[in-house]
Formats: structure tokens, sequence, C-alpha cells
């Protein structure tokens, strides 16, 4: 009978030591861009979508406000982003692109065919594993 509490037999240990190696191997990409991981993330959806509230980059990013204005600050100070207090709801602050922040997006663009190369895996193979584990996500969303 298999021992079910084996570190090998686990789940969970390799997913985890996956997801910390695929941050290990962006680390050295995104020095080029002068960004950490989570400042990468606020920028893919800020690409997608120029314009965010903090609660709709803590939502997509899965982020709380104490993680996330400390990120924002220093993205505003490296020029990439703007924060302005929403006009008609000052609790409310709108992070926006600036044209700094619109230029990056160019030079990221490698970004993902670099990470597959790093990991010496395709494209193909990255984008069926990211599929099974939104497929899984879905359940608790």
């Amino acid at each position: 009978m298999e021992d079910k509490l084996l570190l090998s037999s686990q789940v969970c240990f390799p997913i985890y030591t996956l997801a910390k190696e695929i941050v290990n191997q962006y680390r050295p990409l995104l020095n080029d861009l002068d960004l950490t991981y989570p400042q990468y993330l606020v920028m893919l959806v800020l690409w997608e979508q120029q314009e965010q509230t903090v609660n709709q980059l803590g939502e997509k990013l899965k982020l709380d406000s104490g993680t996330l204005t400390p990120l924002l600050k220093r993205l505003a100070q490296k020029g990439l982003v703007a924060r302005n207090r929403d006009e008609a709801d000052e609790r409310v602050v709108n992070i926006t692109l600036t044209k700094e922040g619109k230029k990056l997006k160019a030079k990221a663009q490698c970004i993902p065919q670099q990470l597959a190369a790093s990991m010496k895996v395709s494209v193909k193979d990255l984008q069926l594993l990211k599929n099974l584990i939104e497929k899984i996500l879905s359940n608790y969303n």
C-alpha cells in the first residue's frame, strides 16, 4: 500500500517548487526592464487595460492594497505609472500608464519566449500547463 503522505506523492510540492522556479527564471529577464516580478504583473494588466483602480488591480492580481500600494509607488517613482485620486470619490485611486510605461511594453515583448527558452520547454507546453492550472483554479473562483 502506497503511503499517501510521502512528499513524492504530493501534487502541491512540485507546483510550489515550479512556481518559485518560474519567478527565479523571470528575474534576470525582468532586470533588463528594471522590474520585479510583481511589478511586471501590474504592468501586464495595465498594458492590457491602460487605466485601472487600485482595487481592480488587486482583484486581478490577487493582491491586497497593503502589498499593492508600495509596489505602485515604486512604479510611479520609476515614471511608469501615474496615481491619481478619482474626482468623484477621493477614496478611489486610478492607476494609468505614462508614456514611459507604454514604451516599456515593446521591450517586454520577448519575455514569454525568453522564459520558455530559459525553462527548456516549448511555449506550447507552457500554454498547456497554464490551461490545466486555470481549469483547476476555475473550481475555486
